[in-house]
């Protein structure tokens, strides 16, 4: 019998009672900003974008100084899937279509750039993160295999011959379920433990001679100063130039940013370990998976063979009354087999959707900078713009202001009414997969 999962995430810093916090292999002790600290630059944000940023300006030789509200990877890099899929949400048609060939050939040479850093910090640094490549692109519908080998044949295009078309028969022997018609493998993709990851970069920032401040929520930033200043419940921070990577958990904080991106709320549940036998029964191939529905499924094993599954959003960021018996059925469905089974963790996090579902990367005021809105593809795409934040502040602009010159669109209907707005979209588009459109 199903028994209850234990409570999601509380609002006071600690980690949410997730299966990564509680197999966690690094604990860390919190130091909060007290009083003021002067800095060469200072990074708001301890999860991917703010610590892939602080590595590579502090691999260059810059004092570096990271201001956390909670604990590290407490966000969306604490939280979510813990795979790493190449390309953003948008995908290199949309872009295409929307921005132009130029833009298209820009992005798609750098979309598999984040899953490289990953993997070379991981090496570099000997980051102790399961760290397992390969990830599957599942199909229900025969609609959805045509936009899997239109995807193929676009990636081919600027360059990526890495995916792997798959029918039913051959898909089994990667993710055994009847609930899929076949699917694509992408051989360059992965998947890890995420809060393991980031705690493993966040010692590798300090190795580095970084300085982390966590338990130190922002309560406003000075931006327009020529030295902007980070200010926190105790304490503030001065520096020569301010990064924001806040993203959904920035808050009100920096009221410029509010109209840029929506919390979106996300779920995930982890059974009991299956054991190694009918563990690789439904996962033969130990890689990560995810179905390409507008609201999709993704799941894959832990290191210790439990399922770990997700899926379902909410749109404004809050959270459902009860994540198990939303994504459990979900799970049932793709595997009948675990039907009953123990379901050990439950919980929510937040990802930033920005409008045109392209992450940004701007600057507000001379010297402060900002990247979110990633839009539940971050993982890779977080670690990409930390590097490029990285290369503009240290003089060579050329990758950011590419980034930076993408058009971006408030939310219709405002902050009042934006999550109903994309609810009302989120049905049409959910129809449209029911029916195999």
């Amino acid at each position: 019998m199903m028994t209850s999962a234990k409570k999601s995430y509380a609002g006071d810093g600690r980690y949410p009672t997730s299966y990564y916090a509680a197999s966690r292999n690094i604990i860390r002790t919190p130091v909060k900003v007290q009083g003021r600290i002067e800095t060469d630059i200072c990074v708001v944000g301890a999860g991917y974008s703010g610590l892939s940023t602080a590595i590579h300006l502090a691999e260059k030789g810059y004092k570096v100084t990271v201001i956390e509200g909670a604990q590290v990877g407490w966000g969306a890099s604490g939280r979510n899937g813990g795979q790493v899929v190449n390309g953003l949400n948008a995908s290199l048609s949309t872009i295409q279509r929307r921005y132009g060939e130029d833009a298209a050939r820009f992005i798609g040479g750098l979309v598999q750039e984040g899953g490289r850093i990953i993997r070379r910090l991981v090496s570099q640094y000997q980051i102790d993160c399961d760290l397992k490549p390969g990830n599957i692109y599942a199909a229900y519908t025969a609609a959805h295999m045509k936009e899997l080998e239109a995807k193929q044949a676009l990636w081919r295009k600027y360059g990526m011959d890495d995916h792997q078309l798959l029918d039913r028969e051959a898909l089994r022997k990667y993710v055994n379920s009847d609930a899929y018609c076949g699917g694509m493998l992408d051989t360059t993709g992965g998947h890890m433990h995420p809060l393991n990851l980031v705690l493993g970069e966040a010692r590798a920032f300090e190795s580095l001679g970084g300085a982390i401040y966590e338990m130190s929520p922002v309560t406003r930033v000075d931006h327009e100063a020529a030295r902007p200043t980070v200010y926190t419940q105790e304490g503030e921070v001065s520096a020569r130039i301010v990064v924001l990577c806040g993203n959904a958990y920035l808050g009100d904080a920096v009221p410029k940013l509010v109209s840029r991106v929506m919390p979106v709320s996300t779920q995930m549940i982890t059974t009991a370990p299956l054991g190694e036998e009918l563990a690789h029964s439904l996962i033969p191939s130990d890689m990560c998976v995810e179905d390409v529905r507008y609201i999709l499924d993704y799941f894959r094993l832990s290191a210790d063979k439990r399922m770990i599954f997700g899926g379902g959003t909410v749109y404004g960021g809050t959270d459902p009354a009860d994540v198990v018996a939303k994504l459990k059925p979900n799970l049932e469905k793709v595997f009948p087999r675990l039907k009953g089974v123990k379901i050990d963790y439950a919980w929510s996090g937040n990802f930033a959707l920005s409008f045109t579902r392209v992450p940004q990367m701007g600057r507000i005021g001379a010297n402060t900078y900002f990247a979110h809105g990633y839009s539940g593809h971050g993982v890779t795409g977080s670690h990409l713009f930390g590097r490029t934040l990285a290369e503009a502040i240290d003089g060579d602009t050329a990758r950011f202001d590419v980034f930076e010159k993408l058009p971006w669109y408030p939310f219709p209907g405002g902050r009042m009414f934006r999550a109903q707005y994309s609810t009302i979209g989120s049905w049409w588009y959910s129809f449209k997969d029911a029916v195999g459109w």
